[in-house]
């Protein structure tokens, strides 16, 4: 079982080694921001990607949270989708194994179904250079990917598209606490609508079941029962994102817990 951990870009593989993963997820940039993606890596993109290859490290991107491609706002649907390109172009340069989007929301007033349409016309503009990861979100009564029927309308909206086979699903087990959904069945849930879990952000929740707060914490000191966290990535049998809070020696302690449970 592959686990690894959200870090900081600037050197990703000693943030890897710090941690003794062999897996590490991180942001090209300002996660808030539409400034478009920048690599810190003192080598460049081609030497992250090299050295990333030598060290046996394998790279994950996470888009930015100000990505809503279902918004029917043109000021943010249209600059959604250009960020959205550009962290495609620069995590296929890194040679990172995906790039991971929330599923984004419609306005309060807004026919859903306008939401699941804009997702397939953004998998349609877009020139996926690998594998595009969608992630349930934890909140949001408009949100396009919080809860299971949505997350269903979405793929099959998705299916419809040029380029649904290089589309993916990336599952946040705090998420699906804090939006309601059963992690006692998340994974089969998910499963059945999308045919798979390309990997898994395994973090503990600070709230309550159906909270809508997305709100992590380590593992083992939320309100998510510790079995239901292993189960779900033992259910998964995919790569394990740890977001938990803190940095090598917090990572180091929530990768032992996983892996005493798994």
């Amino acid at each position: 079982m592959q686990i690894g951990a959200h870090v900081d870009q600037t050197d990703p593989i000693a943030e890897a080694q710090a941690r003794g993963v062999t897996l590490v997820q991180f942001f090209l940039g300002d996660p808030q921001g539409y400034q478009g993606p920048e690599v810190r890596y003192a080598g460049g993109a081609e030497g992250l990607r090299a050295d990333a290859e030598a060290a046996g490290i394998d790279l994950y991107v996470h888009a930015p949270y100000i990505v809503n491609v279902a918004t029917t706002n043109n000021r943010i649907r249209i600059p959604s989708r250009k960020l959205l390109q550009q962290h495609v172009d620069a995590a296929a340069a890194i040679g990172a194994k995906g790039l991971i989007v929330h599923g984004g929301h419609v306005n309060k007033d807004d026919d859903p179904e306008k939401g699941f349409d804009n997702w397939r016309k953004a998998v349609e503009a877009t020139d996926l250079k690998l594998p595009l990861l969608i992630e349930n979100t934890a909140g949001g009564d408009n949100a396009m990917t919080r809860h299971l029927d949505r997350i269903g309308r979405v793929w099959d909206a998705i299916a419809a598209a040029e380029g649904a086979d290089r589309v993916g699903f990336c599952l946040d087990t705090c998420h699906a606490h804090a939006g309601g959904n059963a992690l006692e069945t998340v994974v089969e849930d998910v499963r059945r609508i999308t045919g798979r879990v390309d990997l898994v952000h395994c973090n503990d929740s600070r709230d309550e079941f159906d909270s809508g707060a997305d709100r992590h914490t380590s593992l083992g000191h939320g309100k998510v029962d510790p079995d239901l966290l292993a189960a779900v990535v033992r259910d998964a049998g995919a790569p394990v994102v740890l977001e938990t809070p803190g940095g090598a020696d917090e990572h180091r302690a929530d990768v032992a817990w996983l892996r005493e449970r798994v």
